[in-house]
């Protein structure tokens, strides 16, 4: 790999419920500019929030019935009750409570703040969004619409901006794929001096993910489309779940 680019989809209309998210995408790449219209071999990023946006994952905080036990954990970290509802309702469980955070294991296997719930970029003050019912599911969907209508082979990653256990900041990270594996395993290949490697295995989804941010920004961009050119993936099936670590195999929880 000599190359690495990593271009914006500029112009991408925001979207509301109900919405044909594949076609749309695929009209917008279609109407694009050459070099950013999709090539096979690309990998498409994506932001979660359009698919949530699409599929009507967004909740009315003005709806929402408050628990005692969210009205407990809203006092103890400070946050609105009505949220913290939102928040266990989309938790399989809860990690940590305290300092101001919320740590949750998310329905769908991720520990994360907030159970994924967020109110930024949502054009109302009472309004959270929710993660996708199903990003590998959504991913393959756009996937497929690309390769029928444009005709051409890409890979397709979601990602949601997330922090991270004993580091400041939050990154891109990746939580739905699609047209390839998000893990490169590593172990054997020789290293400079022709020893094999041991253990490493490299987590190419959130890399490709935490990449493409820099180009989709978090606040006022409105690019929540990138294509990354240039990463020689290998075609074939893959799911966000792969970058989960197993129960079993996790010192810290």
């Amino acid at each position: 790999m000599s190359q690495l680019q990593i271009l914006s989809v500029d112009g991408f209309p925001l979207i509301e419920a109900p919405c044909d998210l594949p076609s749309l995408i695929v009209r917008h790449l279609r109407e694009a500019p050459p070099d950013r219209q999709a090539q096979d071999g690309d990998v498409l990023v994506l932001s979660h929030k359009i698919i949530s946006k699409a599929d009507g994952q967004t909740v009315d905080l003005n709806e929402v019935t408050v628990s005692t036990q969210a009205e407990r954990i809203a006092e103890e970290t400070g946050k609105d009750a009505r949220l913290v509802e939102v928040i266990l309702r989309e938790a399989a469980s809860l990690v940590r409570v305290g300092r101001g955070h919320i740590i949750t294991e998310h329905r769908l296997g991720y520990i994360c703040a907030n159970s994924g719930v967020d109110r930024s970029n949502t054009g109302c003050d009472d309004e959270a969004i929710l993660l996708p019912r199903d990003p590998d599911a959504s991913a393959q969907e756009i996937r497929n619409a690309i390769e029928r209508d444009l005709g051409r082979r890409v890979a397709v990653l979601v990602a949601d901006t997330q922090g991270r256990a004993f580091r400041i900041g939050a990154i891109g990270t990746c939580i739905g794929v699609a047209g390839m594996a998000p893990l490169l395993d590593l172990k054997g290949h020789p290293d400079l001096f022709g020893c094999p490697m041991q253990t490493t295995i490299e987590a190419i989804g959130d890399e490709l993910c935490g990449a493409a941010t820099l180009v989709m920004g978090q606040c006022d961009e409105g690019i929540p489309l990138a294509i990354v050119r240039g990463y020689p993936t290998s075609e074939g099936a893959g799911s966000f779940r792969q970058l989960l670590m197993e129960p079993e195999r996790d010192l810290f929880r």
